[in-house]
C-alpha cells in the first residue's frame, strides 16, 4: 500500500495555508515502527517530481520542518496511521506525553536542506 493515497493527497492543504495557524490541522501521520521517528503531516503540495510535507517531526530532535515523500518511502519500514484529522497540540500531546509543542516556524532553505539529510 502506498504511504501517500490519492485520497489522503486531496485531504492535505497546500504547503503555507495553515501558516498563520497557531494550531495547525494534522492530515496524517507516519512513523517507523522499529524507530521513535514519527512525522506529523499538516501541509503537503507537488514539487517537481516529489511531494514535499510540512509538519512536525520527531525524531533526533523534536521541531517543525519539511520532509518529503521519496525520502520516506526509501527508509526501510515507515508505515502510515489512519487517525482523525485534529489539531497539532493535541495529536502531539498524546504521541509526546504531555510535553509542550514549540511554536510554528518555518525553517529556512539552508537549515531544510540538513533538515532533509538528516534522514538519510
Amino acid at each position: 500500500m502506498p504511504l501517500l493515497t490519492e485520497e489522503l493527497r486531496a485531504q492535505l492543504p497546500p504547503l503555507y495555508s495553515q501558516e498563520r495557524n497557531k494550531d495547525p490541522t494534522v492530515i496524517c501521520k507516519f512513523f517507523c515502527p522499529w524507530s521513535d521517528w514519527t512525522w506529523f503531516a499538516t501541509e503537503g503540495s507537488k514539487e517537481d517530481d516529489d511531494f514535499m510535507f510540512f509538519g512536525y517531526v520527531v525524531g533526533f530532535e523534536e521541531e517543525w520542518g519539511y520532509f518529503v515523500l521519496s525520502e520516506l518511502e526509501s527508509v526501510r519500514g515507515p508505515r502510515r496511521t489512519h487517525h482523525r484529522t485534529r489539531p497539532i497540540l493535541s495529536t502531539a500531546t498524546v504521541q509526546r506525553g504531555h510535553r509542550a509543542v514549540p511554536p510554528r516556524t518555518r525553517l529556512t532553505a539552508s537549515r531544510a536542506g540538513f533538515f532533509l539529510l538528516s534522514f538519510l
